[in-house]
């Protein structure tokens, strides 16, 4: 048996005939760039994040560098984040010309640990972006707290994440602003690259509107430095026809996580532990082994293909050197050696579950 990581053709014989339409009234209208399609998204996803604002951009990584850039982010500023993610988190930071601060994760998560956030905090400090990285949201409430002592920004970084909650509230809706993917892989996916900045502050919406779009409210009249960076109406339509089964397919991942919990339960995998009224959307269902890389080809060899997000934390690489850390990140090295992603989206078979589960018990027999 083989299987694949992802199966676009699944999602396509679920959905194809919907998307064809999209795209087909999209054709008809004659309308590619910041039309009808863009707000009509736009207001969807800022009601599913329970926000005021929805801004459409090109990408999730445009999607942080301008909520940064909305924020004043610039030369001689810090932000801090975690090294724990895809390079994209830290690359945002770098566009802006500010210095990425790296803070260590926490033991029994992936996520940023806030007890490190008040040494790493300085007068140069922008902005916090914690990573709610693979579908599971960072200790928002910790992290508020410090940030609002310090009269410091936090943007969520939840390219990762549509759709999760934190102690009741989307992610999306816990920070002064948010970023989000819609690349094709994300669980709220377009078929090409996409982004969307959510936000309740009115003050940020309105620079965003004009960094997105050249600097200019009005054609050919520009107020400030803008940039090309605009949700397309062919990808905004296509997840307009998307987002009304997210809650459907999140619900089958979740469901899917289920099963490998108790099938695999025995063996010590180094889950994550969620708070009290949070939710996982297992945009990826990663465990962590130290035998990693001979469990890799265990799986491969049966026909199972698995992935490792991410092999290398982001300060190792040399675009980052010139980065601050902030003493050591044990943790998020020791993970990076660890993790392991399994198969999982909405159109695995049982069947093909079954196997997962079966060669990851076995490999351990």
């Amino acid at each position: 048996m083989k299987i694949p990581f992802y199966d676009f053709s699944r999602e396509q014989s679920c959905i194809g005939d919907d998307v064809r339409s999209a795209i087909d009234r999209v054709l008809a209208s004659d309308r590619f760039i910041l039309g009808h399609e863009v707000e009509r998204f736009e207001k969807e996803f800022s009601r599913l994040c329970s926000c005021q604002y929805a801004v459409g951009v090109a990408s999730g990584t445009d999607a942080l560098f301008l909520a940064l850039k909305a924020m004043g982010t610039g030369p001689g500023d810090e932000v801090i984040t975690v090294s724990y993610s895809f390079a994209a988190t830290a690359l945002a930071i770098l566009y802006t010309g500010a210095t990425p601060v790296f803070v260590d994760i926490e033991d029994n998560s992936y996520h940023m640990n806030p007890d490190l956030l008040e040494q790493a905090i300085t007068k140069r400090t922008k902005a916090i972006i914690p990573v709610h990285l693979y579908g599971a949201c960072a200790p928002m409430s910790a992290i508020k707290e410090i940030a609002e002592a310090h009269g410091v920004y936090v943007l969520e970084d939840a390219c990762q994440a549509h759709g999760a909650l934190y102690k009741g509230c989307p992610a999306g809706s816990l920070g002064d602003a948010a970023a989000f993917s819609f690349y094709p892989t994300k669980n709220l996916g377009a078929y090409g690259d996409a982004g969307m900045i959510t936000t309740n502050d009115a003050a940020l919406y309105e620079k965003l509107l004009l960094l997105r779009n050249y600097g200019q409210r009005n054609r050919y009249h520009y107020e400030m430095i803008g940039y090309n960076s605009r949700l397309d109406e062919m990808q905004a339509a296509i997840l307009q026809t998307k987002i009304g089964s997210l809650s459907r397919w999140i619900q089958k991942r979740q469901e899917i996580a289920l099963q490998y919990d108790s099938g695999i339960r025995d063996i010590d995998l180094q889950g994550l532990s969620l708070e009290k009224g949070s939710t996982h959307v297992y945009y990826l269902y990663v465990i962590a082994v130290d035998d990693r890389d001979d469990l890799m080809t265990y799986l491969s060899d049966r026909g199972i293909e698995t992935l490792i997000h991410y092999p290398v934390p982001i300060h190792m690489h040399k675009p980052f050197q010139d980065s601050k850390i902030i003493g050591q990140l044990k943790n998020t090295e020791l993970r990076a050696s660890q993790i392991l992603s399994l198969p999982l989206h909405p159109f695995l078979h049982d069947d093909e579950i079954g196997w997962i589960i079966e060669n990851v018990q076995g490999y351990y027999a």
